[in-house]
């Protein structure tokens, strides 16, 4: 089987197993954060399985970058330090930023995130730096797709962090555990960072007007909508004060 076959058939397959995703995780959370549960294998420090699941992106993706055979113009560069700019935060600065680093996290967690997200990077990155051949020439950046999708995603990434840093400050120093969060998007619906994060890779999807970005895309929706479902669910029960009219992940509607 040549490479771009197998890259074909992973790419049909990861859309396939995001609707399966989905399906399980409407009807069963994942076991960390405030989901946690025993019966998932042996526990690891929250920061460290943040970073063990996530360090693979951003290191494969320069891999990718850097012995692909697409030119080195800007566009790639651009993408390149897009992508970057998410998983470099997300494996070296948000564990260590949490609030939550007395928690533990299964090892089965931060194992299939990281399988998951080295197909996810192949997929992406092979496509970007070879098998797109010379298609993101400097002209793409201003192509409409591409000014769209970029500003879509920088303003996922802004929502995303915000969200993050409203949660982070509920805390006051030395607290552990869980309080309702006010102000901006939270007063419409209850994860905002996980919207942001939607968000943003359906930006990275048009912004690269490629199958292997609406992969991703797909899969961010298949992870994080049953998740923010199952926040919605336990916030009202631990919270009777908790506000009714928020809805789980898109305002006034779900």
């Amino acid at each position: 089987m040549s490479e771009y076959r197998f890259f074909r058939v992973l790419l049909a397959a990861n859309f396939l197993l995001a609707a399966i995703v989905f399906l399980v995780l409407m009807q069963v959370s994942a076991p960390y954060g405030r989901h946690a549960r025993r019966g998932w294998g042996p526990l690891l420090p929250d920061w460290l399985g943040w970073l063990l699941m996530e360090a693979v992106s951003p290191v494969v993706m320069i891999v990718l970058f850097a012995i692909g055979d697409t030119p080195k113009t800007a566009a790639p560069i651009v993408f390149l330090t897009m992508w970057e700019a998410h998983y470099l935060y997300r494996a070296f600065v948000y564990p260590h930023l949490r609030r939550s680093k007395h928690h533990k996290m299964p090892l089965t967690i931060p194992l299939l995130a990281a399988i998951f997200n080295l197909d996810n990077t192949y997929i992406n990155g092979r496509y970007l730096f070879h098998f797109a051949g010379g298609r993101y020439t400097n002209s793409w950046l201003s192509d409409p797709r591409f000014l769209l999708g970029t500003a879509i995603f920088v303003a996922g990434y802004a929502i995303n962090h915000w969200a993050d840093g409203v949660l982070r400050n509920l805390r006051a120093g030395g607290e552990t555990g869980y309080k309702i969060p006010y102000g901006g998007l939270y007063r419409y619906i209850s994860s905002p960072n996980y919207f942001g994060e939607i968000v943003e890779w359906l930006g990275w999807a048009i912004a690269t007007w490629s199958l292997a970005g609406l992969s991703f895309a797909a899969w961010t929706i298949a992870n994080l909508a049953p998740r923010a479902r199952s926040h919605q669910k336990w916030y009202h029960e631990h919270f009777d004060s908790y506000p009714p009219e928020r809805k789980a992940l898109i305002p006034w509607i779900w």
